[in-house]
């Protein structure tokens, strides 16, 4: 393995780091409840926000390892010029979905910032602060296609040699 390559990239230590967090919230919700029968209405707010962001952050996890949703049975079956296209074809889809995704995000964190000026409800944060994770994380998302798009061809290059 080269020196240069981290053997836990960023976007896994996020992905930890807010799985760790959702997990010792709820912890400390559920004994707060069972001692005190006392519950903090904020940890329901904190960990959707967290499980969207680590959706985002998963999802382009999903990516780099092809672990995505696929049709590898029709996919098997087409010719070598053909998967090469499907691929491609794939994963710009997949990039545009994204990509609209986070122009829709842009827009909502846009008006949150100059109209609306939304709260939280538990905990009084702007809602574009939640919103900003998508993104911001969205990032990992991109580079996931991107590997996974590499990867895929290279492999449908080895097999084409002889």
């Amino acid at each position: 393995m080269p020196s240069s390559r981290r053997k836990f990239p960023l976007h896994h230590w996020i992905a930890a780091a807010l799985l760790f967090v959702m997990a010792s919230i709820a912890f400390v919700n559920v004994l707060s409840r069972y001692l005190f029968h006392f519950s903090f209405a904020a940890t329901e707010e904190i960990t959707i926000n967290l499980f969207v962001w680590l959706t985002i952050v998963g999802s382009g996890i999903a990516f780099e390892r092809s672990a995505h949703l696929g049709m590898v049975t029709l996919f098997n079956v087409f010719p070598s010029g053909m998967k090469r296209a499907v691929v491609w074809a794939s994963s710009v889809l997949s990039a545009l979905l994204f990509l609209v995704v986070n122009i829709f995000m842009i827009q909502a964190i846009y008006d949150e910032v100059t109209l609306f000026h939304a709260t939280s409800g538990a905990l009084g944060i702007p809602v574009w602060i939640y919103y900003a994770g998508v993104p911001v994380l969205s990032v990992f998302v991109f580079r996931g296609i991107f590997r996974d798009a590499v990867s895929r061809l290279a492999s449908l290059e080895e097999e084409k040699a002889p």
